[in-house]
Parts: structure tokens; sequence; C-alpha cells
């Protein structure tokens, strides 16, 4: 009898698939999940082969497929003769590795099938999942190929026998086969095993060979079927957050992915490579090392930080909706656990540059949102994560990215942090690093720092403190301008300090100058700046800003550092009191008639734009249009010289043959 013959049986079929997962010599190999892999691709294959078959005995084309004379089952009856073998004498979990293979096979080929039998599959399939996860214990096997299958098929199971699936027992066993497991990341203690191989070469460089151990358990970590799929496996992580009842595994999850994030951020701590910055690789690493090894490592840590973020996502997503994580005990403890994990893997994000991805801008500034509710926590949070070297610049990558964190993240607290935390650790951490724009690998400490101080200033409870300690910022803010400090950052910082010490804040109350002082200081610097233009630091230009994109155009001027403080105080004419506004718009006009002839339209126009654009409330435009049509406004913008020589009492109107409006 051929073998055609004997697998047209239905009940061969039965035979054999039963056979196959009894076998102990299919199971008991060295290579675990990869076999459990090769097993899921042989059956998909089959269906394949399978629907051929069945296309070609449909259209008659004897030529399409050379075997279609022999005997053969029906696609119908083949998968429940399969279905069929899935009997007891075997374990849920090799069932699921079957019907995994159904799935994947018939997935691309569905319309072929009737939608009973492919309901038939994924019904199958969730109950064959539902046993498994019930029948788990301590087979650590069993549990992988519990998550290897379901990553496979989740993407072919409707939205309804999605629900079916048994959440509460299925998340913990995903989130210990990613961190945790042999085939996973191994609780990030494979980092430790690099550092061994990580080697002085020269008097200057470290290698890391290509053929060293450690290299290549990561390219075997790379390749292994959990991580080498980590996309769709956190997907599918996610989606059972969002479903699991008990709401204390979501709480436990956040746990573990913290204690996950402790675990690799110290080990790459002890790793050598991680004291060589992004920029130093060329001078302290060797080729192989930059152009080979690191690399890899780097293809496989990326990933981890996404899927983590992913999965964070929904957890942050509970507890807004779910009204035992969203209680006091809850809510700040899950919150602070976030942003903890997010410092640890920050390592692995200072890599990808600037960019932060929509799912990391969401649970970051959520988890920030939920503890800005309860201050105590708050300021507990932040006096956790102050650097150990406040006041200094450390030399540790780490710690300098650890700093860029702590300032990002405090930017977001200061309006609930205590006077005391805010000057004496914020302003204290911001200090060392707000001369450091010259420096482009600083770049991003730099504007952090300012945007600190800038928060602290603005923080009510601050009122005293900005006093003392606005001085010193201001004699920083000139000391770096306009070598280290670019025109935009320090336009944008002079407006917000006018905004902070005018009406109606609580320091323009208790120190009513400090606004009209600090207009007097640009006023003073801009009468005797140079008028030569400025050249462009491409150090200071943050990629994407508007200035950056404005140094690319041909149209843009090249500005004088004299126009930029001109430029400075238009900026701040919006936010001052009525009183000042009054008195600073003829200054600013004649301060925009000593710039140099590019400049100068270039201020007009948007001294023009300030006070017509809306920037002005009523009030303030009401003082505009008075300025600008009865107090000599429009003859000192627009008739220079008249309007500097032209005398006359308030409301008279000008020669009618030299008006031109």
């Amino acid at each position: 009898m051929s073998l055609y013959t004997t697998l047209a049986n239905p009940l061969n079929i039965t035979l054999l698939t039963s056979q196959l997962l009894q076998s102990s010599a299919l199971w008991t190999r060295p290579d675990g999940l990869r076999s459990s892999l090769s097993f899921i691709s042989v059956v998909s294959t089959a269906c394949v082969r399978l629907i051929e078959r069945e296309v070609a005995d449909n259209t008659d084309n004897a030529d399409h497929f050379h075997a279609q004379h022999e005997p053969h089952i029906p696609v119908a009856e083949w998968v429940h003769a399969v279905i069929s073998g899935l009997d007891e004498r075997s374990p849920p979990h090799r069932h699921l590795l079957v019907l995994c293979g159904l799935l994947v096979g018939f997935a691309k080929q569905s319309d072929v099938l009737s939608s009973s039998l492919w309901r038939t599959i994924q019904s199958a399939f969730v109950k064959a999942a539902n046993l498994a996860l019930a029948d788990q214990g301590n087979d650590v096997a069993a549990d992988l190929n519990i998550v290897l299958a379901m990553n496979h098929s989740f993407p072919h199971l409707s939205e309804f026998e999605r629900r079916m699936l048994n959440h509460d027992a299925l998340l913990p066993m995903i989130m210990h086969a990613v961190l945790h497991s042999n085939e996973g990341l191994k609780s990030g203690l494979f980092l430790s095993a690099v550092d061994d191989d990580v080697i002085q070469v020269s008097s200057k460089q470290f290698g890391w060979s290509a053929s060293s151990a450690s290299f290549y358990q990561v390219q075997k970590m790379s390749g292994s079927p959990l991580l080498s799929s980590l996309g769709p496996l956190s997907r599918l992580a996610s989606h059972t957050v969002e479903q699991v009842k008990d709401s204390w595994l979501v709480s436990s999850l956040v746990d573990d992915l913290a204690e996950f994030a402790r675990s690799t951020h110290a080990q790459w701590r002890r790793n050598k490579l991680s004291e060589v910055d992004v920029a130093e690789e060329m001078a302290f690493l060797d080729e192989e090392a930059r152009t080979r090894t690191l690399p890899v490592l780097w293809k496989l840590l990326r990933p981890v930080l996404f899927s983590v973020v992913i999965i964070l996502r929904s957890a942050v997503g509970r507890v807004l909706a779910d009204r035992t994580l969203a209680k006091n005990q809850q809510a700040p403890q899950i919150a602070r656990q976030t942003l903890h994990i997010l410092r640890d893997m920050n390592f692995i994000f200072s890599r990808l540059g600037s960019a932060a991805f929509s799912q990391y801008t969401f649970t970051y500034l959520t988890a920030i949102d939920l503890l800005n509710a309860y201050p105590a926590m708050a300021n507990e949070y932040i006096k956790s994560i102050a650097p150990t070297s406040i006041g200094r610049i450390p030399a540790h990558p780490l710690d300098r990215a650890a700093d860029l964190f702590f300032l990002n993240v405090s930017e977001h607290f200061t309006l609930v942090l205590s006077p005391e935390l805010n000057e004496q650790v914020l302003i204290r951490a911001a200090g060392p690093y707000l001369t450091t724009g010259a420096d482009p690998h600083l770049l991003p400490i730099f504007e952090a720092a300012h945007s600190v101080m800038l928060a602290v200033f603005a923080a009510p409870q601050m009122a005293d403190a900005t006093a003392r300690h606005l001085p010193f910022y201001v004699d920083t803010l000139f000391k770096v301008f306009p070598h280290n400090l670019s025109a935009r950052q320090f336009r944008l910082a002079f407006r917000n300090l006018v905004k902070i010490t005018s009406p109606p804040s609580h320091i323009a109350i208790t120190q009513p100058l400090l606004s009209a002082i600090l207009l007097e200081l640009v006023y003073g610097r801009a009468s005797t700046a140079p008028t030569t233009p400025l050249p462009v630091n491409t150090a200071t230009l943050s990629p994407g800003s508007a200035e950056a994109n404005d140094q690319g155009h041909e149209s843009a001027p090249q500005l004088s550092e004299q126009a930029v403080l001109t430029l400075t105080l238009i900026d701040a004419l919006p936010t001052v009191s009525l009183d000042l506004l009054e008195e600073w718009l003829p200054l600013t006009a004649d301060l925009i008639n000593r710039a140099e002839l590019t400049s100068k339209e270039h201020c007009r126009r948007h001294l023009w734009d300030t006070m017509t654009n809306g920037s002005m409330d009523s009030e303030r435009s009401q003082i505009c249009v008075a300025w600008w049509t009865t107090q000599g406004g429009r003859e000192a913008m627009m008739y220079e010289e008249q309007g500097r020589n032209l005398a006359m009492m308030s409301g008279a109107l000008p020669d009618a043959r030299e008006a031109k409006l």
C-alpha cells in the first residue's frame, strides 16, 4: 500500500498525529523551542500543501500539481482527523503546537476553508490553550511551548475567541518566559557575561571579539523563537494586561518589570562598555567592537525597550480605568514604579537619540500626571532619583544619562515639590549644566537644565527663592549667549523670565521691579551689542526646531546679536504689565531703528506680528493701537527720521503731504 493511500484514510491521520505527540524522541531534544517551532512549521507546511491540492482539484488543472490524481483526503476531513488525534495520551501544550500550525498554515488562505471549519480550528485552539494553562505546573518547557504557540496564533484568532482565553493564567507565564527564562532575556544577566569578554587590546582601546562565547550567546538569544518575535509577543502581553480580571496581576507585573529593569541596569553598569560614551566609541573601541559585535548587542536591546514600554502602556492604561488600581494605595505606586523602570532602561533609550515614540510619551507623561496627584510621594520619588554627585558633572556616561532623566522628570513636579527640595536639589542639580551648551554631547542636558530653572522660577511657592537665584541665572544667560546659547534658547528663556516676574504672579507682588529690570538689562546689552551677523552654531541647534529650519531657509536673515536682543524685547511685550508696555513700545521701536538694514526689516515685521496676531489681550491691544496711531508709533516705524524729530501734541495729525497711511 502506497504512502498516499495510507494518508488518505482519516483514521491513519488521527493515529499518526497521536503517535507524533507521544514520541519521546521528538520532545527530548536539547534545542528547546527551536524543535517546537520546527514542529509548528511542519504542520503549517502540510496545511499549505493540502490547500494547493484542493485548489488544483477544483480547477481541474493537471499540470498545476502533479500528484492530484493520487488518493487524498478533503481538507475538512483532514482537519477533523488531526484534531481527533489530540487525545489525553499527550500533554495539552503539545496540542497547542498542532493547532497553532493549523492556524498559521490556513491563515493566508482561510477563504478556501468554510467559515464553520475556520471557527472550529480557532475554538479548538482556545479550548486547548485554556486546558494547557490550567494544567501548568513546574514544567518550564510546557510553559514556553504555550507562550510560543500563543504568540504565533494570536493574530489569527477572532475577538470573540481572544476574550475566551484565560488571561489571568497567561500573563505571568508570558512575563516569566520573556524576562527570566533561558529562552528569553535571562533577567539581564547575559550582560555580565559580555563584560568578561571585553578586554584591553591597546593602551587606549578595548575590544569585544566576535569569536567570544558571550557574543555567540547574544547571537543565539537574538535568533531565539521568543526574542526574534518580541514585537508580536509584547502586543500579546499588552492585550493580556488589558483583559486580566485580577487587578493584582497588573501591579505584580509592574513590580516584575521594575525588578528586571533594575537588574539589567545594574548588569550594564558593571560592564566596561558602559563607560564609553557614544561620542567616544571611535577613540576607545576597536573596529571589530564598533562595527560587528556591539551593533548586535544594541539590536537585541532596542526591541527590549520597545516591548517593556508597550506592556507598561497597557498597565498605566488599566490604572486610568480600573477602580481597584486607581485607589490611593495602588495608583501612585504603579506610577512611581513605571518611572523607575523608564529611568533604569534609559541607557537603551539614550542610544535612540531624542525622538521619543508615542507609546513612550504616553506612558511617561501619564505616570507623571498620576504621581503629581500625590505630592508627598512625588517628593519622595524625586529624592530617590536625585543625583548622587549633585553640584558637578559626573564622568560616567550612565550618570550623565541619569542626570538628564532626573532633570526632564523633575521639571514636571516643581509645582508640588517643597521649596527646600526645589532649591536644594533641582537648582543645584541644574547648575553645572547651565554653561555647557558649547559641548554638543551635553546639549540635551544643557537644555533640560535651563527648562528646570524656568520651571522652578514659575512655581508659586518659589517666589522668595526666585528673587535670590534670578540674578545668578540672568548673569549666566548673558555669559553663555551667543557663543554657547542659541538665539532661540535665549529668547525663550528671557520671555519666560519676564512672564514669571510680571503680574499676576506672586513674585510680581513681592518684587514689582524685577520685570522692568530684566527689560533694562536686555536693552542695555542691545544698545552696545555688535551688529555683525552671528555665525551659525550647529551645535546649539536642536534638530527640527524652528530656528534650525530658519537657518536652512535662504530667505531667513542671518541675525546679529543686537537684532536677537531686540527680538527678545519684542517677545516679552505681550507679558509685561500695562504701564511697562506703554513705556517700552517707543524704546523698542528706537532699538529696531538702530539695527542693520536686513535685521531691521525682520524686527519690524516681528513687532507688527506681535501686535496683530492675537498675542496681546484686549487691554494691551488698545495700548498698541493708541501708540501706533496717535503717539508716533507709525512714524517711528515707517518714517524713522521724521519720527525721531517729530514733535506734536497728543492727538495731533501728521502732515498730510508726508503721511502715506
